[in-house]
C-alpha cells in the first residue's frame, strides 16, 4: 500500500514563492532580506488586493450613495471586522485606522493626555521603549505638567520587574501618581518578549491606564486583546506583511468614548456650525479626513495571508533560524549579542569588537544581505549598553536557514575587511 502523503505543517518554499521581491538581485546577488523588524515583505496576494482597490472600485468611502463609494466602503469595513477577529477585540468600532503605531500612539498620548493628566501625575514606560513610544509620553508630560518614569532593563535585556510591586529600586515603578503604563510588548532591538499581560494585570489593580506598542509583536506572537486586558494596543500594517502607512489603535469603547478627538476635519463630525461641533461614533471620531483605503484594504488582506498558515508553525521556523544565527554568530570572534533575553522573537543585534555597525552593513549590502544598522530608534537603549549602535537581523517565514548561513559567511568576510 502506497504511503499517504501529507503536506507539511510549514513550506518555508510555498511560502518564498509568494513574494515576489525575493527573485530579485542586490549587486548581482540573490536578496537575503533580514530586516523584517523595519519592515516586512508583501505577499503576491496583498499587493494584487491593493492595486483592485484603484482598478476596479476607486472612491470614497462613507461619503457616496454611487456603487464603487458603496463596494470601496464595504471593502474597508471588512478589513476592519477582519483586524478585530485577529486581536480578538470586543466590537469593529474599538478598531481605529490609523498611519501607523507611531501616529497610533501619539493620538493616545494627545487624547488620553489632554483627559487624564495633570500637573505631578506620572507616566511609566520602559527603557527598552522605540522613540515612538517616548517622545508622544515626553510631550504629553510637558504639556500637562506630568514626569516620565522609566522600568529599568537588565543586562540580558529584558525588563527588572523587580522594580514594580514597590518603590525600592530607583524609584521607577507604580505610585499613587501613575495613571499611564505605556511598553512594548516586543523590542524592535532586542527581540525581547516583555510580560505585558502580568504588568497590565499589576496596572489594573492599580487603576492605571495601560498602553502596548504592539508593533512588533503582531507578525510574530497570537495577539488577544480581551485576554491581555490592555486599554489600547498599537500596531503597524508594513512589518506584518501589509502596506505601508497603514496602523490599527486597539481602545477599549469605555475609554475612547470619553477621550476627546484628536484631529478635526470630516469625516469625524456628527454636526458642524460655527458655533458649535459634535462628533460622530465610533470609530469615526478618530478618523477624520479619507482614510488610506487602499492600505486599509490590503492590511485585511495580509491578516487573512496570515490566518491560512498555522502560526504556531511560523514562531517555530523562525525561533529555529534564531537559534541557528545566535549559535553561528557567536562563534566570529569578538562578536556580542546584545539583548540576551530567555524569551525572543526572530530578531539578533550584535557588535563586533573593532568594527563599525555601518561598515558592516555597508559590505553585506554589497554580497546581497540586507540588515539593520544603528541605534533602531531606541537611543536610550543603547545608551544604556554603551554602545552607539548594532547590527540587527531580523527574521520573518520566508527566511532560510541557508539564508542565515549566507549572512554568517558574508560577515566573516566583511570582519577580514574591516579589520
Amino acid at each position: 500500500m502506497e504511503p499517504v502523503s501529507i503536506k507539511p505543517t510549514f513550506d518555508v518554499d510555498e511560502i518564498r514563492a509568494q513574494f515576489p521581491i525575493l527573485k530579485e538581485l542586490v549587486h548581482g546577488q540573490p536578496l537575503v532580506y533580514f530586516d523584517n523588524a523595519a519592515t516586512s515583505q508583501k505577499p503576491r496576494r496583498v499587493i494584487k488586493a491593493e492595486s483592485a482597490y484603484y482598478a476596479k472600485i476607486n472612491a470614497n468611502v462613507h461619503r457616496g450613495v454611487h456603487t464603487l463609494s458603496t463596494l470601496a466602503t464595504e471593502a474597508q469595513e471588512a478589513a476592519r471586522e477582519t483586524v478585530r477577529a485577529h486581536i480578538n477585540a470586543k466590537h469593529a468600532h474599538e478598531v481605529i485606522f490609523t498611519a501607523g503605531t507611531t501616529a497610533s500612539l501619539n493620538l493616545v498620548a494627545n487624547s488620553l493626555g489632554q483627559m487624564l493628566l495633570k500637573k505631578a501625575d506620572e507616566v511609566l514606560i520602559s527603557g527598552m521603549e522605540h522613540h515612538a513610544n517616548i517622545v508622544p509620553w515626553q510631550l504629553a508630560c510637558e504639556r500637562y505638567g506630568a514626569k516620565l518614569k522609566v522600568i529599568p532593563v537588565n543586562e540580558n535585556g529584558e525588563l527588572d520587574i523587580s522594580a514594580i510591586p514597590g518603590q525600592a529600586r530607583n524609584d521607577n515603578s507604580f505610585s499613587d501618581r501613575t495613571k499611564i503604563l505605556a511598553v512594548s510588548h516586543v523590542s524592535n532591538t532586542l527581540g525581547t518578549i516583555n510580560p505585558v499581560k502580568e504588568l497590565i494585570a499589576e496596572a489594573k489593580k492599580r487603576g492605571i491606564i495601560t498602553v502596548v506598542d504592539g508593533a512588533q509583536a503582531i507578525p510574530h506572537l497570537p495577539v488577544d486583546v480581551q485576554d491581555l486586558g490592555c486599554d489600547f494596543y498599537a500596531f503597524s500594517g508594513h512589518k506584518m506583511y501589509a502596506p505601508t502607512g497603514i496602523g490599527v489603535l486597539y481602545g477599549r469603547e469605555e475609554l475612547l468614548e470619553q477621550m476627546p478627538p484628536w484631529q478635526g476635519g470630516g469625516e469625524m463630525i456628527d454636526q458642524v456650525t460655527f458655533e458649535k461641533t459634535t462628533y460622530a461614533k465610533l470609530p469615526f471620531k478618530f478618523e477624520a479626513g479619507t482614510p488610506h483605503i487602499a492600505g486599509i484594504i490590503g492590511l485585511g488582506e495580509a491578516v487573512r495571508w496570515m490566518q491560512d498558515y498555522d502560526l504556531s508553525a511560523m514562531a517555530a521556523h523562525e525561533h529555529a533560524l534564531l537559534e541557528h544565527g545566535t549559535k553561528e554568530l557567536l562563534a566570529i570572534d569578538g562578536l556580542r549579542i546584545i539583548g540576551t533575553a530567555k524569551k525572543k522573537v526572530g530578531v539578533i543585534s550584535f557588535v563586533i569588537e573593532g568594527v563599525h555597525h555601518y561598515d558592516l552593513g555597508t559590505l553585506l549590502d554589497q554580497q546581497g544581505i540586507a540588515v539593520r544598522t544603528g541605534h533602531h530608534c531606541t537611543q536610550p537603549l543603547m545608551e544604556h549598553f554603551g554602545i552607539s549602535g548594532t547590527t540587527r537581523a531580523s527574521f520573518a517565514p520566508f527566511n532560510t536557514i541557508a539564508e542565515v548561513d549566507a549572512m554568517v559567511a558574508a560577515t566573516k568576510k566583511a570582519v577580514k575587511m574591516l579589520r
